[in-house]
């Protein structure tokens, strides 16, 4: 974590707290309730460093492979872990500063099948879901208390920016324990 970063998290960053029911669709739920405690700019670090070691440890050979011919590529999970933090996150600057517009939702699938995943390296989309991660810990280090419980409606459905942050952290949680239960023991030796 850079200097400044990490600066405006000990001086300005005012603790969330845990979003509680309510403040989320109930399908975000099954995400929010794998981070536990209240430190969340704590959690959405240490899964930078873990998703970082976890993927940096990767063959690309490892990183074309799916573990069924219907599920995605270890490739395409990256890609689609970065850009749903980007899409959260987008939603969570927005209600932060006070945006009511309603924001829509996103078809995964599609995100995936047109991400181009398949022609980058696993290095590099490795390397994108950590700046991003950074970009969104920033996001998240300079928001003040009010911000932080601020609401907005994102794909028909109510949520706070304190919610999007678990939501965020829960996602990441979600897809990195089926890469390492499903994708990783799976992959045959060379």
């Amino acid at each position: 974590m850079s200097g400044a970063i990490m600066m405006r998290m000990t001086t300005k960053v005012a603790t969330p707290g845990r979003p509680q029911t309510g403040e989320y669709a109930e399908y975000y739920g099954k995400y929010i309730e794998l981070i536990p405690g209240t430190d969340i700019l704590g959690a959405l670090e240490g899964q930078r460093l873990v998703m970082g070691q976890l993927l940096g440890a990767r063959s690309e050979r490892e990183g074309n492979f799916r573990y069924a011919p219907d599920k995605w590529s270890v490739k395409e999970v990256v890609g689609h872990v970065t850009d749903s933090e980007r899409i959260f996150a987008y939603r969570a600057l927005r209600i932060a500063r006070g945006d009511r517009t309603p924001l829509s939702g996103f078809e995964q699938d599609d995100y995936v099948k047109n991400g181009g995943f398949r022609e980058r390296t696993l290095a590099d989309l490795a390397e994108e879901l950590v700046e991003v991660r950074g970009a969104t810990i920033a996001l998240f280090a300079g928001l003040d208390a009010a911000a932080w419980q601020r609401r907005g409606v994102a794909n028909k459905s109510e949520v706070t920016v304190r919610a999007l942050a678990y939501i965020i952290a829960g996602h990441d949680l979600h897809h990195r324990r089926i890469l390492e239960e499903k994708y990783l023991p799976a992959i045959p030796r060379a």
